[in-house]
């Protein structure tokens, strides 16, 4: 049984949970295949709408840099396929779902954990959360979306800089660039989330079906994208600039 992912249905409502807070829910072969399975669930249920919150202090970390160390460097081409490569497939499925999602974000949301967020259609934030690449300094090519939905999100110029800067958006600027559409306060937004939720789980269905297949971002050019970052992900993650970034980013 998957416990890095909790799947609970609540009449009309659908609440996935990501579950492993204690390695600040990063993205592990474990916690992707339960998010994949989470959703194919919801599929099956077809509920009003959905939430996707987590357990800890941070919402998702990304890719578990220790994860990706530790695999012996002639390994880690096929361990990144396997973590991006569900990734990405995690992310075209929230984006296909035929109802609405929510993310309900506190914390921290790095790296790929972003392409979470960036695949639901509304997103509530809480005043620590905040977002960050941090590829330019780890050693990676960006993954998760962040050239895939990103540059559409809040504009080309702004994904940009944000990424080779590695800057960090917190929670107001992440809601004034139209990342994040409902500011929190502290320890309510999984109230807030759910106060947004009900309102969609009242909405008329046939109108938000047909709301979100005008709206949502056409699924051929995400996936196309997606597929970029993850030959491009493929390509560096076995250099030696992302070994040597990995070592200095662990301290080892």
């Amino acid at each position: 049984m998957n416990t890095a992912v909790h799947y609970q249905l609540d009449g009309e409502l659908a609440r996935i949970t990501l579950n492993r807070p204690q390695r600040h829910n990063a993205l592990v072969p474990e916690l992707l295949d339960g998010l994949r399975a989470a959703l194919a669930r919801c599929r099956e249920d077809r509920p009003a709408a959905l939430i996707l919150d987590a357990e800890g202090r941070s919402f998702s970390t990304g890719g578990d840099v220790g994860g990706f160390y530790d695999t012996p460097r002639a390994e880690r081409h096929d361990y990144a396929s396997r973590v991006v490569g569900t990734l990405n497939a995690v992310i075209l499925d929230l984006l296909s779902l035929p109802l609405p999602t929510v993310a309900a974000v506190h914390g921290m949301v790095t790296g790929g954990s972003v392409g979470l967020v960036l695949a639901c259609d509304l997103v509530v934030a809480g005043p620590r959360a905040s977002f960050a690449p941090w590829y330019t300094r780890v050693g990676y090519s960006p993954d998760g979306g962040w050239t895939a939905l990103m540059p559409e999100r809040i504009g080309r110029a702004r994904a940009l800089d944000i990424q080779l800067t590695n800057r960090r958006l917190d929670a107001e600027e992440a809601h004034r660039v139209g990342l994040v559409q409902y500011l929190s306060e502290d320890n309510k937004v999984a109230e807030q989330a759910r106060a947004v939720a009900d309102t969609l789980c009242s909405a008329k269905r046939g109108s938000v079906h047909h709301t979100l297949a005008l709206t949502r971002p056409d699924l051929d050019t995400v996936a196309a994208g997606l597929d970029a970052e993850f030959r491009h992900f493929l390509e560096h993650i076995v250099s030696d600039e992302a070994d040597q970034g990995m070592a200095d980013f662990l301290n080892r």
